[in-house]
């Protein structure tokens, strides 16, 4: 009988709240109007979002589930852009840090006479990481409050100092972080990252509908380890599928900013601390990284003049 309450429960919590979700609009309002009012009334309450000092454009590298290496990517697409201008790179995954590994950084940072963390640095990018904080073997077991509050002095007390573009490679999922994010700080833009596996693509759809649903821009999806291409005969394989995140983007009317391919060299660099772009800057490997951040550039600048 407890187990039957307990549906019962749910049943009426999720009922309350697609009623409270879709209201039958007592006021009477039609159309866009209704919208209008609807964002209003969501809006009250929010935090203002109030800019990271020294920093000009954030770029969020999202997922909707993990594994289809987003943070290799975060890390490439980061070295590709600072050849151009000044990166920063923040990794905002606590639980799963990755950036310590893959920079090749280790230790702790220190405090300058602000009171504010020293990013760590290397390949020269200024990077922070919860996992400049805790032992790598460690595991964070913390509920979301803190995790919230620990996000939020990686943002808030590091000294980035004057830059143009701060990277922040975000937990997989929709979750608090994702959310708190997007109403405590503005982002220019989110870039989605996913595998053409069907169930990727599925996590990867909700996660571009976050970010719009929360006005931040999606700039395009990363299609990774779209086809892998033998080194010895050249034969092409599609082990996740081929062209889903082309179709899942003409669906969602964005561009797929480029394909990455499923590749040993990509995977060992990043293990070793050496990416790709700084690794093998020559190769066809790193030229896709430079050209998705070319476009990221380019989407950046076409936003700024709308």
């Amino acid at each position: 009988m407890d187990k039957r309450h307990a549906l019962r429960t749910l049943r009426k919590i999720f009922h309350h709240a697609r009623r409270m979700s879709t209201h039958d609009n007592p006021l009477g309002i039609s159309g866009k109007n209704l919208a209008d009012h609807q964002k209003n009334l969501m809006a009250k309450g929010l935090p203002n979002k109030m800019p990271i000092d020294g920093v000009k454009k954030v770029i969020v590298v999202a997922s909707g589930k993990g594994g289809v290496g987003k943070s290799t990517t975060s890390v490439n697409l980061a070295l590709a852009m600072a050849a151009n201008e000044p990166v920063r790179l923040l990794d905002a995954d606590v639980y799963g840090p990755s950036i310590p590994t893959m920079m090749n950084l280790h230790g702790e940072p220190l405090l300058n006479d602000k009171n504010q963390m020293v990013p760590l640095v290397n390949f020269g990018i200024k990077c922070m990481s919860m996992g400049f904080l805790v032992d790598e073997k460690s595991p964070i077991v913390w509920r979301g409050p803190m995790v919230m509050s620990a996000v939020q002095r990686l943002i808030r007390q590091v000294a980035w100092s004057p830059l143009d573009y701060l990277f922040v490679d975000m937990p997989p999922g929709t979750g608090d972080t994702q959310l708190s994010m997007s109403q405590n700080i503005p982002i220019n833009g989110a870039v989605i990252v996913s595998t053409p596996q069907d169930i990727a693509l599925l996590d990867a759809r909700r996660g571009a509908e976050m970010f719009r649903k929360v006005d931040v821009p999606v700039l395009g999806m990363i299609q990774n380890m779209s086809v892998y291409i033998c080194p010895k005969c050249g034969h092409q394989d599609h082990v996740f599928g081929q062209d889903g995140a082309h179709n899942v983007a003409e669906e969602m009317n964005i561009d797929v900013l480029g394909n990455v391919p499923l590749n040993r060299v990509i995977r060992e660099t990043s293990d070793s601390g050496q990416p790709v772009v700084i690794s093998s800057p020559d190769s066809s490997q790193a030229d896709v990284y430079k050209g998705i951040a070319r476009q990221i550039s380019e989407k950046l600048k076409q936003l700024d003049n709308t």
